[in-house]
């Protein structure tokens, strides 16, 4: 019996390779939650954002709570719903729906010296895009969606917390607003994620990349004041907008 248990093939569980997962650099066992401490991180940046828009509006406490909640968990859960992970973890996860209403308590309290840190607010809004892209790709390739479909939602999930935010206080999406390139590093690091992934070399170093790459050019469009060109009107005539 014992020889015939050592003559059975050994069986090896395949999966996908994800940025977040120990395989890539070794059994270390405290780095299996990696996806979700970044995730809590992106969570309490973009709750922060979301939170500070509502107290510029003189809202109420539970309005400062409902944005930083839907700033922070909004793409997330748009994301679960279209690739089947449902319920969805921003309804279902307490430690993320705690720290999204964290993020909004600090507002809450905290928002006069915050509001005076304007600068400070939307380099955390740039860290939070920049770590929901990753995380948004991460988790649909474990859900087996193809590549196309796995850019698709780390975009979704990197910009849709915000698109809702905006939508709510009644102001332009900061998506479509003034051109800004938003929504254009978040497609560009989805796609390198995506690259990166299908040629088996995205690990914890270069998932880290791209969140770095996304959060510098973000940071970096906005000092410089980048734009997207507008319209084209054809040879020899200016864009629409510029």
């Amino acid at each position: 019996m014992e020889a015939a248990r050592c003559a059975a093939p050994h069986r090896t569980r395949t999966r996908h390779t994800t940025p977040f997962q120990p395989d890539m650099i070794g059994p270390v066992e405290i780095l299996q939650d990696a996806r979700h401490y970044l995730e809590l991180a992106a969570v309490f940046c973009a709750a922060l954002s979301g939170g500070l828009a509502a107290v510029r509006k003189s809202y109420d406490v539970f309005s400062v709570l409902l944005l930083a909640w839907v700033t922070g968990l909004g793409g997330g859960i748009i994301r679960d719903v279209l690739i089947g992970a449902t319920p969805p973890v921003g309804i279902t996860s307490w430690d993320l729906v705690l720290t999204s209403l964290l993020g909004g308590l600090v507002i809450q309290f905290f928002h006069p010296r915050l509001e005076r840190m304007r600068r400070g607010i939307t380099v955390l809004d740039a860290g939070a895009l920049a770590m929901f892209v990753v995380v948004g790709v991460d988790k649909g390739l474990d859900h087996g969606v193809g590549p196309l479909a796995a850019v698709f939602v780390g975009l979704i999930t990197g910009i849709g917390g915000g698109l809702v935010r905006d939508l709510l206080v009644g102001e332009p999406p900061i998506v479509l607003r003034e051109r800004e390139l938003y929504a254009i590093p978040a497609t560009f690091g989805a796609v390198v994620t995506v690259v990166l992934a299908e040629q088996g070399v995205l690990g914890y170093a270069t998932g880290g990349a791209v969140v770095v790459g996304i959060f510098v050019v973000r940071l970096v469009s906005l000092r410089m004041r980048w734009r997207a060109p507008g319209p084209w009107q054809g040879f020899g005539r200016r864009r629409l907008g510029t």
